[in-house]
């Protein structure tokens, strides 16, 4: 077997592990004036510029994005760490929504956690 061929399985093999998902370890909502201001605190392995968490987002059940939260630096030292966005436009009839975390190199996770509204 050829030497490249072991070479490139073990980039890609490093690539996939550097590539975690961002952890949404919890999240909180308050009434906000005419919306809701939304806390999530999530935890993910920063290295630095070349990989971080760098946005969450609240969700209805069926995916519609209601608002998204950017995040323009790396949280290396801060681990987990919380931001909130305020004024978030909720429908009335909505109970819930979901919260989902996205990371520079792995883009939107597929977990997202349920926060009921009080």
């Amino acid at each position: 077997m050829s030497r490249l061929p072991l070479c490139l399985l073990a980039l890609v093999a490093a690539g996939a592990a550097g590539a975690d998902p961002a952890r949404i370890v919890a999240a909180t909502s308050a009434p906000d004036g005419a919306g809701r201001q939304v806390s999530v605190t999530l935890r993910h392995g920063d290295i630095g510029w070349e990989d971080y968490a760098d946005a969450g987002r609240v969700e209805l059940e069926d995916g519609t994005v209601l608002a998204t939260r950017e995040l323009v630096h790396p949280h290396v030292t801060e681990q987990p760490f919380t931001r909130s966005l305020g004024g978030v436009a909720v429908p009335a009839d909505v109970d819930r929504v979901h919260i989902r975390a996205r990371t520079l190199t792995g883009g939107w996770g597929d977990d997202r956690l349920a926060l009921p509204l009080d």
